[in-house]
């Protein structure tokens, strides 16, 4: 009924699952897990039976009954065409056979509604709690850079962009570049919950990764693409010193390498999206706001969680006062071809609601013209 994740291939358990899969049989470092594949979707959709339980509760106990993360691995996810990134939802902390199925049932209904009817499997893995976490991007050809974010905690300070994480550029002669940003929060694990935390001043400013550690995460990816054939994204976490990759997946559209000159009359942040768009800022400070949202705005807020990615299909631009060009928010606007800017300091305020702005996701500037 549930297959082991080594066993995992796409055609039954999606492409996240049969990614990890494949790495795991390399031997590379990838929790331990097990998979609901497409027929259980298929058959049982939204409710479950004695046997599926058991099942779960048995999977639990070969893996040491530990808290687990459970990802959704749906058929059109983490294709060569598009990521699906901040469609489906992930369960980070899950502990207990009976909140892994209210975590399942949660991803079984993320799936309801989307256009083409995709089955989604669901995968089940060990969770880690990481010490630090983050995104790279492997060089569509193997002698170019590859380019780390990296931050404290959990991985959803990266990916959901709520910090401006740290960048890190490897080349092929493994000379490391570094960008440090101010990383304010962290994400951590409190039994069953997730927790934003204050980062000590002191460690703020302090790099996310050494020198060392950068190169060794640039050589996995390299070894990552190399099996999965193709340039990816691979979501990472570090845990007491070991490396451990979450996720890979195709990388489907790639981000902006030019950076804006300051001047007095354009705010500058880091590029994330290529393309120009003007129109209406609307400050978005929560999902309260969504429904002053209307085609061809431009949104702008301080982050924007995976939870908002049906705004990215409506506006014509993003801009927000945190985040990395690896966030889904980043990548998420890159599919849909509109321009972004992140890390732009205090936007929300600079940028007053309703004002006609002009987005240079390329260059990495915001240009405002009062209403």
């Amino acid at each position: 009924m549930i297959v082991p994740l080594a066993d995992a291939v796409a055609d039954s358990c999606g492409g996240k699952a049969a990614a990890q899969a494949t790495l795991m049989r390399a031997g590379l470092p990838v929790p331990g897990g097990f998979v609901l594949p497409f027929a259980i979707y298929r058959s049982m959709s939204q409710h479950f039976d004695s046997a599926l339980l058991a099942a779960i509760a048995s999977g639990l106990a070969e893996l040491g009954d530990p808290t687990v993360a459970v990802r959704s691995s749906a058929s059109n996810e983490d294709t060569t065409a598009r990521s699906a990134a901040g469609q489906y939802k992930t369960f980070l902390g899950v502990r207990g056979v009976r909140a892994v199925a209210e975590a399942v049932k949660s991803c079984w209904a993320s799936c309801a509604g989307v256009e083409g009817n995709p089955a989604m499997a669901v995968l089940i893995q060990r969770h880690i709690d990481a010490d630090v976490s983050g995104v790279m991007f492997t060089p569509p050809e193997m002698r170019g850079d590859t380019k780390i974010e990296a931050s404290w905690g959990l991985g959803p300070s990266v990916v959901g962009g709520t910090v401006t994480p740290d960048t890190f550029h490897v080349s092929a002669e493994e000379v490391v570049t570094k960008f440090l940003a101010s990383k304010a929060t962290r994400i951590d694990r409190q039994g069953t919950h997730l927790v934003t935390q204050q980062v000590q001043a002191s460690h703020r400013e302090k790099p996310a990764l050494g020198e060392q550690t950068a190169i060794r995460l640039a050589k996995l990816g390299q070894r990552i693409a190399e099996l999965l054939g193709g340039a990816q994204d691979v979501e990472w976490s570090i845990a007491g010193g070991r490396i451990w990759i979450l996720q890979a997946r195709p990388v489907t559209a790639l981000p902006p390498m030019s950076i804006g000159t300051p001047s007095d009359t354009l705010l500058t942040g880091t590029p994330g999206s290529h393309g120009t768009a003007t129109g209406t800022a609307r400050v978005v400070r929560g999902p309260a706001d969504f429904d002053r949202v209307r085609p061809g705005d431009i949104l702008v807020s301080r982050y924007t969680d995976p939870g908002w990615t049906p705004l990215l299909r409506l506006v014509s631009g993003v801009v927000t006062e945190t985040g990395g060009v690896l966030s889904h928010a980043a990548i998420v606007a890159r599919e849909h071809g509109i321009p972004a800017v992140l890390a732009i300091a205090n936007a929300t305020t600079a940028i007053p609601d309703g004002a006609t702005i002009t987005v240079n996701g390329t260059a990495g500037t915001v240009t405002t013209e009062e209403v």
